[in-house]
């Protein structure tokens, strides 16, 4: 049994009958469609006002370093390993099944648990627009039954919309991501030209108001460290880029770059955007639910609740949409290697997708995003994340001292300092996480290895091999 749980796949460039037509391109916008979404129009107010002050510019900036060593693991192990698994793929290679089956199990978290959570954001955001129209649903298809409503249904049928869109193929998928994401930069290019315009240097005294972390006598912490775990999220979903290795048309040269492009532009993006924001408004007064919008609107440009509005809409399309992918894709891999039910690794032959997952993922994530308001239960998204860029950089260790000869096509400069820094850097993320995420999370991880033992140990691949 011991010996059991830790039997390991070997790297085999098995075609998957996907089909190949994602460029680098398209690959690097899969990562910033899914990267930019809400974050960027709201959580930049948030942090500066509540905890880092102007210096929120470093928050960004150490989240993304954190990622960014993250992002070099991943692309060592995408261009090596390979596969539509991401961290689970990897760890099945690296460390054995059951650790592979948790990565899984964590993936499926962060990716199901984050498609419905941003379903129902953009439900409201969605409903905003249609009131400057004064188109208005009845309240009882807007909310979940627990807050008095029958269904979110915007939430409902935007699922619908891109499970539909996911069968279609995946080259139609990212051709909509590619127009959906020049809407939202197009949105925040309209920002950066009218801010750049109107900042004042004196905004960013004190630049540094709550010093680097500080934790006050209610339990509150504060400072540029507690306000780059929470502008975290804002890089949730760039590893989503390697969900589709097996739908790109050159793996071991595309991967890299769409994964480090992806993640290079984004941060670049965030630092420019916090800067602006803070130096146009004072940091204590963007702590409102759209502090962009809001600090257009105070330096006289009344109309940018309309722009931002089409851009978060636009945004939380891409992020919906790439989420679902990389959902679909990590069950793809895990039904092929027997964890779950091999009838969901069935392909469309004629759009060479597979429908049967897309489907499922579908009616299952419609259902919780137009049932369940999910609240606070959304943040464990942010653990599972930084658990699985965890992971990755573990696996680059291991796999560099168990297959030397291995053929890597992209190597981290100076190994193992990359995935070392970026297995601290992402853990002392995790360490300024509340407590009752970490409860959470690790009662999920549980009802996962219960699963992984009544099912998955006995139908695996492997075992049957």
């Amino acid at each position: 049994m011991a010996l059991a749980i830790f039997r390991t796949k070997k790297i085999e460039h098995v075609e998957s009958g996907l089909k190949k037509c994602l460029s680098a391109f398209d690959l690097a916008l899969l990562g910033i469609g899914c990267a930019i979404g809400t974050g960027i129009f709201v959580l930049t107010g948030i942090a500066a006002a509540t905890l880092s002050g102007p210096a929120v510019i470093l928050s960004f900036v150490f989240a993304g370093i954190a990622s960014g060593f993250a992002a070099l693991s991943y692309a060592e192990l995408a261009a090596s390993v390979g596969g539509s698994g991401s961290a689970y793929g990897y760890s099945y290679v690296a460390f054995g099944e059951v650790i592979a089956w948790i990565m899984g199990w964590i993936l499926l978290l962060e990716y199901g648990v984050g498609a419905a959570a941003v379903a129902n954001g953009w439900s409201g955001y969605f409903m905003g627009a249609l009131a400057n129209f004064n188109i208005h649903l009845p309240e009882m298809y807007t909310k979940a039954p627990s807050m008095g409503g029958i269904i979110n249904l915007p939430a409902f049928a935007i699922i619908w919309v891109l499970t539909l869109l996911l069968i279609s193929g995946v080259k139609e998928s990212a051709r909509a991501n590619n127009i959906m994401v020049a809407i939202k930069l197009s949105t925040i290019a309209i920002f950066i030209f009218i801010a750049a315009g109107n900042v004042h240097a004196e905004y960013w005294h004190p630049f540094i108001p709550y010093g680097w972390f500080e934790t006050l006598p209610n339990g509150q912490t504060k400072g540029i460290f507690a306000g780059a775990s929470l502008v975290f999220f804002a890089y949730f979903g760039f590893d989503a880029v390697s969900t589709a290795a097996d739908e790109a048309k050159n793996p071991q040269r595309d991967m890299p770059i769409g994964l480090i492009a992806s993640l290079l532009f984004c941060t670049l993006i965030y630092i420019t955007v916090s800067a602006l924001l803070t130096g146009i408004l004072p940091y204590d007064q963007l702590n409102v639910a759209s502090p962009v919008a809001f600090a257009l609107s105070k330096i006289g440009y009344a109309w940018s609740s309309t722009l931002v509005a089409t851009g978060v809409i636009a945004g939380l399309i891409t992020v919906l949409l790439v989420l679902l992918y990389g959902l679909t894709r990590i069950l793809f891999a895990m039904s092929r290697d027997g964890l779950i039910s091999p009838v969901f690794s069935k392909l469309n032959e004629k759009r060479q997708t597979p429908a049967r997952i897309i489907l499922a993922c579908g009616l299952v994530i419609s259902l919780i995003a137009g049932f369940f308001p999910l609240g606070e239960l959304a943040e464990t998204v942010n653990i599972g994340t930084l658990a699985s860029f965890v992971m990755v950089c573990v696996g680059v260790i291991v796999l560099r001292i168990r297959q030397p000869e291995l053929k890597r096509p992209f190597t981290n400069p100076w190994h193992p300092v990359i995935p070392v820094l970026g297995i601290l850097s992402c853990g002392a993320l995790m360490a300024f996480l509340p407590h009752e995420t970490w409860r959470r999370f690790l009662i999920w991880v549980a009802i996962g290895i219960v699963v992984y033992f009544a099912y998955s140990i006995r139908h695996s691949k492997l075992a049957k091999d």
